[in-house]
């Protein structure tokens, strides 16, 4: 089965990246830091990923090894910089974790140079919104939305975990972003990449019935 992340998230997520040749790279909740290679390897000027997990960090040290990219554990609520510092940020699947998204909004506005961009994913609210019990393994055939317009933490089964992941509407990422000062450059639903499927048609159509992430970026005045 192909992952939703290499069929759908991560191929908007590469169109919207451009040339980042010369840029200073800011990665919030960056993982395993599989993207902070891609984006040295592309030229970036430099890159500093950011999480909260002890064992995410690790292996984004191990990703990084024998690149100038640094790797620091922190909670991304928690992270500063001065003015100026990046001249791109990026977040991928993580801001749905976070409670107080327009205080890191506002920190990466601070830390942006005049220009710089911010781009983001997070898991779509139509998945979000609700959590259906699953009584099989079986790939899933159906969802459910319902809550949609009740923002606010939702608590998950994760491999194993329970976590709470906190939804908000597309409306409220936009209104999140505009408040933070940012000009919206590019909203997208990440539609499955027909080429990335190795012509398994039955999972591209599958895919294509319903939208698993949400993507935004925006550029500071």
């Amino acid at each position: 089965m192909h992952s939703p992340n290499h069929v759908m998230e991560e191929p908007a997520l590469l169109d919207e990246l451009g040339l980042v040749a010369g840029l200073r790279v800011l990665d919030l909740g960056c993982g395993d830091a599989a993207i902070g290679r891609t984006l040295l390897a592309s030229g970036c000027r430099s890159y500093l990923g950011i999480d909260g997990s002890t064992e995410m960090t690790r292996a984004a040290k191990a990703t990084l090894a024998g690149t100038p990219g640094r790797v620091e554990r922190m909670d991304i609520e928690r992270f500063s910089a001065p003015p100026r510092t990046f001249d791109l940020i990026i977040s991928r699947l993580a801001l749905h974790y976070v409670d107080d998204l327009d205080a890191v909004l506002a920190g990466c506005r601070r830390c942006l140079s005049p220009g710089g961009r911010l781009l983001i994913t997070v898991v779509h609210p139509v998945i979000t919104s609700h959590e259906a019990r699953r009584s099989t393994e079986q790939a899933r055939t159906d969802w459910v939305v319902d809550d949609y317009f009740h923002p606010g933490a939702r608590r998950r089964d994760w491999l194993g975990n329970t976590v709470t992941w906190y939804h908000r509407t597309i409306e409220d990422y936009v209104t999140a972003l505009t408040r933070a000062q940012f000009a919206i450059t590019a909203l997208r639903e990440c539609p499955p990449r027909p080429d990335r499927f190795a012509g398994d048609m039955a999972e591209l159509a599958r895919r294509r019935r319903v939208p698993l992430f949400l993507l935004l970026a925006g550029s500071r005045a």
